[in-house]
C-alpha cells in the first residue's frame, strides 16, 4: 500500500509543472498565431499569388514555423485540457479513474511529440526569433515530462 501511494505526490509534481509549461507553449503560440495573422500576406484585386505561396505563411521563422506553432497550439490545449482528468485521477487515485486520466495524457504526448517532431525540423532549418526558440525548448521537455507523468501514474494499483 505504502508504495502505491508513493507515486501520488510525483505525478501531482509532474502534473502541475506539466501544466504551467503547457501554458507557456500557448502563451507563445497565441502570440506567434496573432503575429502571423497581423502581418499575413495581403491578396486584392491587383495582388497575385507569390511563387511560393502557403496559406500557412508565418512572418518569422522558416517554413516549418507555421506547421510548429499549429501542432504546439493543439498539443498545449491537449495538454493543458488533460490536466482536468489528471486532477480528479489525483483526488481518487484509483484504477476507476485511471483509464481517462492515461487516455488523456497519452493523447497529449503523442500530440506533443508530433509538434516537437517539427520543432526539430525548424532547429534544422535555422533562423527562428527566441521566443520560437524558447517554444521548441519547452516542447522538448515537455515530451519527456508528459512520459514520466504517464509513467508515474501506472503507480495505481487497486
Amino acid at each position: 500500500m505504502a508504495e502505491q501511494q508513493s507515486m501520488k505526490p510525483v505525478a501531482s509534481l509532474l502534473l502541475v509543472l506539466n501544466f504551467c509549461m503547457y501554458a507557456i507553449v500557448l502563451g507563445i503560440g497565441a502570440w506567434s498565431m496573432n503575429k502571423a495573422i497581423n502581418h499575413g500576406f495581403l491578396i486584392g484585386a491587383d495582388f497575385s499569388l507569390p511563387a511560393h505561396f502557403s496559406p500557412i505563411y508565418f512572418p518569422m521563422g522558416n517554413a516549418a514555423t507555421g506547421f510548429f506553432v499549429m501542432f504546439a497550439l493543439i498539443a498545449g490545449v491537449a495538454g493543458a485540457a488533460s490536466v482536468i482528468s489528471g486532477a480528479s485521477h489525483l483526488q481518487s487515485w484509483t484504477t476507476t479513474s485511471l483509464p481517462a486520466a492515461v487516455s488523456a495524457a497519452t493523447i497529449a504526448w503523442s500530440l506533443t511529440l508530433l509538434a516537437m517532431g517539427f520543432g526539430c525540423k525548424e532547429i534544422e532549418l535555422g533562423m527562428r526569433n527566441a521566443r520560437l526558440r524558447t517554444m521548441e525548448a519547452f516542447l522538448i521537455i515537455l515530451s519527456v515530462t508528459q512520459l514520466l507523468y504517464i509513467a508515474a501514474i501506472y503507480g495505481v494499483r487497486k
